[in-house]
């Protein structure tokens, strides 16, 4: 019999999925940018001067680019947070609320605990926002364990609860007595500061949220907990008579994400504010909600697209600048974004159909 040889293998080539995965995103990311160049045209703006601008001032320069690390530091994480629950069917709705747990309970390390040394105050604070955001994420997972409430209700409506909890605490018990005008805590010592890299503000937390997202991708890819989580992903109830206890990875992978946002937030007021202040997150949660929508749960999508919409964000504040366009178009080419990757697969199938 001739010898026949076998095609390579999606599996056998991992750096060019790899590569597929980065231009798929690019490509997103060019044609949403086009469409925002034409809406930028019709209202009387030079689109190639905007889109100019927004580069040089975010990949322009070496300060400019820290700050893109920065903004996507928190949008890894939160969006790990959403994408470990939707392996097992969850949508959690609650990293914005989370974060703001995760991050009340590590302040509460650094003001209750501020004497300690940094190798050992850092930790605490670190596994008390994990606390705190997993304990805001069981509240929910109980209730959808039980099959008393959708998990997506519950964790949506705890996002405008925590915010309050937090803001209470700013204006009550834990308000700076040394800053009357703005309401927030005393600054953190610095052994409750995380070590930042370069003279930059890029801090200890991307290191965090990149091992985090290698642990997802190999939880998932080579683990049996990864299987499970995927089977009961693609069909609960085939998973459940085959032994895989639903009601535990129901409340455990909800607490995890919950645990993984709270870390986020434990980053952002140790890493940047070093402070609890009200509102210090604008909107990091929903954000990273979008961008694992976005990646579908990939963690190389998730790591391209943090970058992207930090990028945006970045660039929004020179648009208002030297364009004189409001913040809001920096929502418009996220939402541009957002619908070209909801019209992929419509494309997709026209033309399989053809």
């Amino acid at each position: 019999m001739p010898h026949t040889t076998e095609p390579p293998s999606r599996t056998s080539l991992p750096g060019l999925n790899v590569l597929l995965v980065i231009v798929r995103y690019l490509i997103i990311f060019l044609v949403a940018f086009g469409l925002f160049g034409v809406i930028l045209l019709v209202a009387g703006k030079d689109p190639m001067l905007a889109i100019r601008d927004t580069f040089s001032s975010t990949l322009g320069s070496a300060y400019g680019f820290s700050e893109v690390i920065v903004k996507m530091i928190p949008l890894i994480f939160t969006a790990i947070a959403v994408a470990l629950p939707s392996r097992v069917g969850l949508i959690n709705v609650g990293a914005e609320g989370q974060l703001y747990v995760g991050a009340w309970l590590a302040t509460w390390g650094a003001l209750t605990f501020a004497p300690l040394p940094s190798w050992i105050l850092l930790p605490l604070m670190m596994v008390l926002g994990m606390i705190g955001g997993g304990l805001w994420a069981f509240i929910p997972a109980f209730f959808c364990a039980r099959g008393l409430v959708n998990e997506t209700i519950t964790t949506l409506l705890m996002n405008y609860v925590a915010p309050s909890v937090v803001t209470f605490f700013i204006y009550g018990p834990w308000r700076s007595p040394f800053n009357s005008l703005y309401p927030q805590t005393v600054d953190f010592v610095p052994a409750a500061r995380l070590p930042t890299f370069f003279g930059t503000r890029v801090h200890l937390g991307l290191i965090l949220a990149l091992v985090l997202l290698v642990l997802y991708w190999f939880i998932l890819k080579y683990t049996r907990w990864g299987l499970e989580m995927r089977a009961i992903g693609g069909n609960p109830q085939a998973a459940r008579r085959n032994g895989i206890p639903l009601t535990l990875y129901i409340v455990v992978v909800m607490c995890l994400g919950g645990a993984i946002a709270g870390l986020a937030g434990m980053s952002e007021i140790s890493g940047i504010h070093g402070r609890l202040r009200p509102g210090f997150s604008p909107g990091f949660g929903y954000v990273g909600f979008l961008i694992s929508w976005l990646s579908g749960g990939n963690p190389i999508g998730i790591l391209v697209m943090s970058f992207v919409v930090a990028l945006i964000s970045s660039g929004g504040d020179i648009l208002q600048i030297n364009q004189g366009l409001p913040f809001a178009v920096v929502n418009i080419l996220l939402a541009i974004t957002l619908f070209v990757v909801l019209a992929r697969p419509a494309l997709l199938v026209k033309g399989k159909s053809a």
